[in-house]
């Protein structure tokens, strides 16, 4: 029997949680992000001391240094801390001002960390210099990239993920960036001692991050070169990104385990402990998310909450059959609520979701592979 809806997300939180992921169906309802922004507080009652959003994590420290360390403004962390028009929402504004609010009463190991878990990359990706750069310089080595690097353009075009035989990720020039990338990170374990003695463990980390997202990027440009079937590339393209997501995350975490357990949020289709898919342009995508790999990773000590929509209408999204996931809570929740995912019954998996919009129904797969659902009724 359905058990009474809760809105205290810590009921779904166990005692070996390390990460636990809040998924939303969709970036384009407004209303998860307030949700978020208030399960997060209840979070920070129960030790979590850090969130990691679904943006640029080198972006990132930009936010990071706002809230935690006092540095910057509220309008410069928004419009230069997040990727993907992130910065743009007002939800974020809110969580990123209540962040600096929370923290400014409180010593710096207490503090509410902002991370980045995501890289610049998706239909477009960056070129690696400048995050080269950074490591070369803090390595303080006389290293000329820009042979290899070329123009930045070449990289940061669309086409350059979208048309392999336009990719620079397959050059001989790529190549050798890779194998740049990989010295310079392992110079900042051999040396890290003096490095970390002349400047700060902190500094240490973000040099660490710029040249690891060099190699992330070198990575998802060598797979845009690959002249394969479509649907395979894309899907093969999404697995990089969410491979890497996963690494991210785990390297988050090494850097908070002492503190305390982290908030992850992002999309359903990355957080989701089962095979992401997804419809694109005619093609049927499918790999193994972040949420996925975390799962087998970690195991218990990754929880997952994924989100549901009623109707929504920004969206043009009516109210969802009954014998639906989205159905099922629509008829038990009033504003919002959280249940948890085996308690929800589903016949059928939604088929009135806009995808244009960015919108993944429930789908029994990702209700088997969830520990709760959010459910959002909308209006």
């Amino acid at each position: 029997m359905f058990e009474a809806m809760t809105q205290d997300i810590r009921e779904f939180v166990n005692g070996a949680c390390d990460l636990l992921g809040l998924g939303e169906p969709t970036h384009h309802e407004p209303a998860f992000g307030r949700i978020r922004n208030e399960l997060f507080a209840q979070l920070a009652g129960l030790g979590f001391r850090s969130i990691a959003y679904e943006s640029d994590r080198v972006a990132a420290f930009i936010v990071d240094d706002y809230v935690r360390k006092e540095t910057g403004s509220l309008d410069e962390a928004m419009e230069e801390g997040f990727s993907h028009g992130f910065g743009a929402l007002d939800a974020n504004r809110r969580l990123v001002a209540w962040m600096r609010e929370y923290n400014e009463r409180r010593p710096m190991e207490e503090r509410l960390a902002f991370h980045g878990m995501d890289s610049p990359f998706e239909f477009t990706a960056e070129s690696p210099r400048r995050y080269l750069e950074h490591g070369r310089d803090y390595l303080g080595l006389e290293l000329d990239l820009a042979p290899l690097v070329g123009d930045d353009d070449r990289w940061g075009g669309m086409e350059a993920v979208t048309d392999p035989d336009r990719s620079p990720g397959g050059t001989d020039e790529a190549r050798r960036l890779r194998v740049i990338a990989d010295d310079l990170l392992i110079g900042l374990y051999t040396d890290a001692p003096r490095l970390i003695g002349a400047t700060s463990r902190s500094e240490w980390d973000r040099a660490r991050v710029h040249v690891t997202t060099a190699l992330a990027l070198l990575r998802y440009h060598r797979q845009a070169a690959h002249r394969t079937e479509e649907g395979d590339r894309w899907s093969r393209l999404s697995g990089v990104r969410d491979a890497i997501m996963a690494q991210n995350l785990l390297d988050i975490r090494g850097l908070e385990a002492h503190r305390g357990p982290t908030l992850v949020y992002g999309a359903n289709v990355h957080l989701q402990r089962n095979r992401s898919r997804m419809s694109m342009a005619g093609m049927d995508l499918a790999w193994s998310g972040t949420g996925a790999v975390l799962a087998s990773l970690l195991r218990e000590r990754y929880v997952c909450v994924l989100g549901s929509l009623g109707r929504s209408s920004g969206l043009g999204l009516g109210a969802p059959d009954p014998g639906t996931g989205e159905g099922f809570l629509q008829e038990r929740f009033g504003d919002w609520g959280l249940a948890a995912a085996d308690e929800v019954e589903a016949a059928a998996a939604r088929e009135d979701a806009p995808a244009a919009r960015g919108y993944f129904p429930l789908d029994r797969a990702a209700l088997e592979g969830a520990d709760a659902i959010l459910h959002v009724s909308g209006a």
